[in-house]
C-alpha cells in the first residue's frame, strides 16, 4: 500500500506544478512515473528472467512521447530487488528479454499485428490508444474528467502469464475479469 500512496502522492504534486504551456509534458512525465509503478504491482513469471539477478527491461516500441521521463521516474530504483534498465525499439522483432513494452500511438495502425507478434510471452503491454485494452493491450492509459487513469485487460494478462496486484486493480477499469 506505501508504494500506492506514494505514486498518488507524486501524481498529485506533478498535477499542482503543472503549468498550461507544459500540459503534454507534464501528461508523459505522470505516465512515465505510473509505468515504474506498474512494475512494482506485477509479477513476472520467473521464466521470464534469464537469471535471478536479471533487470527489469521496460521497453518503448515506436517513437519516445517520454523524453527522459521515463529515466528520471526509475534513477536508482529497483522493483522485487531488481534494477530497472530502458530499451528503446523501432519494430517489434527487436524485443527479445523486455518486461513491460510501451507500445506508442505511432504503431496503432499494426498493433493487431504488434499483439499477436508478442502472444505467449511474458510481456506486460501499455498504450494509450482507443480501445487499447480491447484490442488485445493489457493496460490502457485513459484520460477521465482531466485526470490520467488505466483500463486492465486482466484476462489477456493472465494469459500471459502475469499478475497484477489487486492494489493496482482497485484503482483500475478491469476488463475481461474471468477469461482464463
Amino acid at each position: 500500500m506505501h508504494g500506492l500512496v506514494r505514486v498518488l502522492g507524486l501524481l498529485l504534486a506533478f498535477c499542482a506544478t503543472a503549468l498550461p504551456g507544459q500540459a503534454v509534458s507534464r501528461e508523459y512525465q505522470l505516465k512515465a512515473v505510473y509505468i515504474y509503478h506498474f512494475t512494482e504491482f506485477v509479477d513476472w513469471p520467473k521464466t521470464a528472467f534469464p537469471t535471478p539477478a536479471s533487470p527489469i527491461l521496460i521497453g518503448v516500441l515506436g517513437p519516445d512521447p517520454f523524453g527522459g521521463y521515463l529515466e528520471q521516474a526509475i534513477r536508482d530504483e529497483r522493483v522485487h530487488h531488481r534494477r530497472l534498465i530502458i530499451q528503446r525499439y523501432q519494430r517489434v522483432q527487436e524485443v527479445e528479454n523486455c518486461h513491460l513494452l510501451f507500445i506508442s500511438a505511432s504503431e496503432n495502425a499494426r498493433l493487431e499485428g504488434i499483439l499477436a507478434e508478442l502472444k505467449g510471452r511474458s510481456i506486460l503491454t501499455v498504450g494509450e490508444t482507443e480501445d487499447f485494452a480491447l484490442r488485445g493491450g493489457m493496460i490502457q492509459f485513459i484520460t477521465v474528467q482531466n485526470h490520467i487513469r488505466f483500463r486492465i485487460n486482466l484476462g489477456d494478462a493472465r494469459a500471459a502469464k502475469i499478475q497484477i496486484s489487486s492494489k493496482m486493480l482497485r484503482s483500475a477499469e478491469v476488463l475481461n475479469a474471468g477469461k482464463e
